[in-house]
């Protein structure tokens, strides 16, 4: 499987509460680049999950709408995931080619660097509107190849 792992794009600075900052227009910008990125390279997730914080919430339905793939809320991707909660919850993808997760740090990093072997301890800090592309060989700590890490800024403009 294909694991994609895109962190959220730039929100607003503040709000009510932190669960419902929206995008910020450069926020916005971002991820309609990397909807565009994803299409011009065909990376086309078959799911995308995403944290139910409307600023992935935001960020997975302009990338999703730009790649036609279905969304869909996942309580375990709120800010605090765990990796071995992800992994769990990975399980019922397993069958797909490729999966999309839209969420925060330090949780994705920490997915990632459990994934490839090196922990969650910090070895990895994926920027806002990052992209991570893992091929995982099965749904464990370390086994997974790094194939891209791509920040927003590195893909062409629109």
């Amino acid at each position: 499987m294909q694991l994609l792992l895109l962190r959220h794009a730039d929100a607003e600075p503040s709000a009510a509460t932190d669960d419902v900052r929206a995008l910020s227009e450069k926020g916005r910008q971002q991820a309609k680049r990397v909807a565009h990125f994803c299409k011009e390279n065909g990376l086309q997730p078959d799911l995308i999950l995403t944290s139910p914080f409307l600023r992935t919430e935001e960020t997975a339905r302009i990338v999703g709408n730009e790649l036609k793939s279905e969304r869909v809320l996942s309580a375990f991707l709120a800010a605090g995931m765990i990796p071995s909660a992800a992994l769990e919850e990975l399980r019922a993808c397993q069958r797909l080619d490729c999966v999309m997760l839209v969420g925060h740090e330090p949780d994705l990093s920490a997915l990632a660097g459990t994934l490839l072997g090196a922990g969650n301890h910090g070895a990895l800090r994926l920027r806002k509107a990052t992209l991570t592309g893992l091929q995982l060989e099965s749904l464990t700590p370390g086994s997974a190849q790094l194939e891209f890490l791509i920040p927003v800024k590195m893909m062409e403009k629109d």
